[in-house]
């Protein structure tokens, strides 16, 4: 199996100077917007590509850092201190020579490919010129794209190294795009001695389309005669679709076009040949619920293939196992992978409900409440406290269910992300929450309750300080229950009831109280 180990980013995009290590089968890219996910993926598709072409459509002013451009115009500008990009892809052993050498950063005996783009030296005079203006003008028409291997040998687009496909759902209905994805498909699946027999076989079928169908009509006709194109644009390849019950790709909606091209890239032929590296940039999009738990189903039980996923989508990321999550978020300065996270937490996140584990993920401040009750109320409490909101204060509410904050906790320690965990204390605040949760405290992780045993719920620590309001909405026309114990038989309604009718009236309990403060220290 053809694998990539690892990738070097330097000046590339909003990479300065990265080095991401991969998992030999999935990889799903998670982050914020603009954290580099779909610049991960555009950089191994140039690599394996090897396109000049492609590279200088999307333009070197479009991939260089901006930040490394901006330093160098600020400075000296001096032609010798001009930046390089370099994207260098480290393989697992290919058996194959014209792979392998020390021509890579790293400087070590590896298998690879790399693109450098870098000063023409042969363009120096014109390269001074250029940077002697006094405007800035960085020289990016001055500068080669060069693609080899780790051997040092140049190779292109006509050689590939891997089989790779992309699919971008953005671009789910490009006539383009569908119709490289179906050629690249098709090379995947058929050798070329096969594809060179379909060929030659549909070029006489037209031949002889013409010299028998075509002539019933062509014999009437004296001077011009009906034939079928023929050349480039109009060969077998460029004729190919791909259907399903008889109706082509191009003709579905985009929701199935996304599960069909990304289902039948992962096919093997015959002879166990098919896609080495598969690239998926956001497969959630135009997707069902119940088609995106199919993909996913589908992609997890595939095998012998690498696959790269960006996405925005919990269910994606948790059911194909967390522990093969790569992070680019603001929390650190580096890509994050969360192969330590305990294998039962992994596990119990791609069995459990569908939950908000990338808002979690993604989050700097984050308060853990146990239930819906706490969940309703808590933005109005968050206020009563500071005097400001949720959403200026940048923290983020979840509402786990209490057997799963250590779960939660887990993900946190890896990520350093601030956790406020606010739980029941349920009749014992000692086991339950002093000392439940003594493996997980840090500076960024703490638990607050109620250290009084008999309040053991927040609805009874919520009535405690809030009983005019409570009595008044809840106890009209009761005639067993208190206010209190139809709050309890009915948490999510009451609180609703309470945030519509009496949101800036409300007290937060004090345990509360502290865990909001604390959240913002």
């Amino acid at each position: 199996m053809k694998q990539i180990k690892k990738i070097k980013l330097k000046n590339f995009k909003k990479f300065r100077d990265s080095e991401i290590n991969f998992h030999e089968e999935k990889n799903i890219l998670i982050g914020d917007n603009e954290a580099g996910k779909s610049t991960i993926l555009t950089a191994i598709e140039l690599v394996l590509g090897g396109s000049k072409n492609k590279v200088e459509s999307i333009g070197l002013e479009s991939i260089f850092n901006t930040d490394a451009v901006k330093e160098f115009l600020s400075g000296d500008k001096k032609e010798s201190d001009l930046p390089i990009l370099h994207v260098e892809i480290f393989l697992n052993e290919q058996d194959n020579p014209d792979l392998n050498g020390r021509n890579n950063t790293d400087n070590e005996n590896s298998d690879g490919l790399k693109l450098v783009c870098e000063p023409i030296e042969e363009l120096g005079s014109e390269i001074r010129d250029v940077l002697a203006q006094d405007e800035s003008n960085f020289p990016f028409e001055y500068y080669s794209v060069k693609f080899s291997t780790f051997s040092g040998e140049a190779y292109s687009g006509y050689r590939k190294f891997l089989r790779h496909l992309s699919i971008d759902s953005s671009q789910i209905n490009s006539e383009y795009a569908t119709r490289e994805y179906i050629k690249t498909v098709y090379e995947s699946l058929a050798e070329q001695n096969q594809r060179i027999t379909l060929r030659n076989e549909y070029r006489l079928q037209k031949k002889k389309f013409v010299e028998e169908t075509l002539e019933r009509i062509n014999k009437d006709i004296d001077k011009y005669q009906f034939s079928v194109r023929t050349g480039s644009k109009s060969n077998l390849e460029a004729d190919l679709t791909i259907t399903e019950d008889d109706i082509a790709l191009e003709n579905r909606g985009k929701g199935r076009q996304c599960f069909i091209k990304t289902e039948f890239a992962l096919t093997r032929n015959g002879d166990g040949q098919s896609i080495d590296t598969l690239l998926l940039e956001e497969p959630e999009n135009h997707l069902s619920h119940t088609n995106m738990k199919k993909l996913i189903n589908r992609i997890s039980n595939s095998a012998a293939k690498q696959i790269f996923i960006a996405t925005h989508n919990s269910l994606i990321s948790t059911r194909l196992d967390l522990r093969n999550t790569i992070l680019l978020n603001s929390n650190s300065a580096s890509p994050i992978t969360l192969e330590a996270l305990p294998e039962d937490t992994a596990k119990f996140f791609m069995k459990a409900p569908d939950n908000n584990i990338l808002e979690f993920i993604l989050s700097s401040k984050v308060i853990l409440v146990e239930g819906d009750a706490e969940y309703i109320l808590i933005g109005a409490l968050y206020e009563s406290v500071t005097a400001r909101n949720l959403e200026d204060d940048d923290v983020h509410i979840i509402s786990v269910g209490g057997t799963s904050f250590k779960r939660y906790l887990d993900l946190a320690k890896l990520l350093n992300i601030r956790v406020a965990v606010v739980r029941d204390n349920d009749g014992d605040y000692e086991n339950n929450c002093a000392q439940n949760y003594n493996d997980y405290l840090n500076d960024n992780i703490s638990v607050f309750y109620d250290e009084d045993n008999d309040k053991s719920t927040f609805e009874i620590c919520f009535y405690q300080d809030n009983k005019g309001i409570c009595d008044e909405l809840f106890l009209p026309g009761r005639r067993t229950l208190t206010a209190l114990e139809f709050m309890l038989k009915n948490k999510a309604d009451c609180s609703f009831e309470l945030l519509d009718k009496k949101a800036g009236e409300l007290i937060s309990p004090t345990y509360l109280s502290r865990a909001i403060e604390w959240i913002n220290e």
